[in-house]
């Protein structure tokens, strides 16, 4: 019995639709593959898989967060950190030293 299968029509940038499809071809996976995997991903989640914002220019202060932001940051970096996600004291520290050494001049 043959799987039925429906058609999507999108519209995309060439060089997006190239790149995307060059990383997906390195992972041995079709374009229709992905699509299809991007679909199930967004009604597993029922949603987008991911969650579009806009990211602030810059980190916000303390004083800038409210409780629950904060509460978030925390149990994110949390999680990060016993998921072995971060990057070691060392790497943080040298790439500030950098970014700082480099906005200077």
């Amino acid at each position: 019995m043959a799987i039925k299968t429906a058609n999507v029509v999108a519209r995309v940038e060439p060089s997006v639709k190239e790149q995307a499809e060059s990383i997906l071809s390195e992972m041995g996976i079709t374009a229709s593959m992905g699509i299809n995997m991007f679909y199930r991903q967004i009604i597993a989640e029922r949603g987008l898989p991911f969650t579009p914002s806009l990211q602030p220019k810059h980190p916000k202060a303390l004083d800038e967060m409210t409780k629950e932001e904060f509460d978030q940051r925390m149990a994110k970096g949390l999680q990060q950190a016993m998921t072995g996600e971060g990057e070691s004291a060392d790497v943080v520290f040298n790439n500030l030293t950098r970014d700082l050494v480099e906005g200077g001049e």
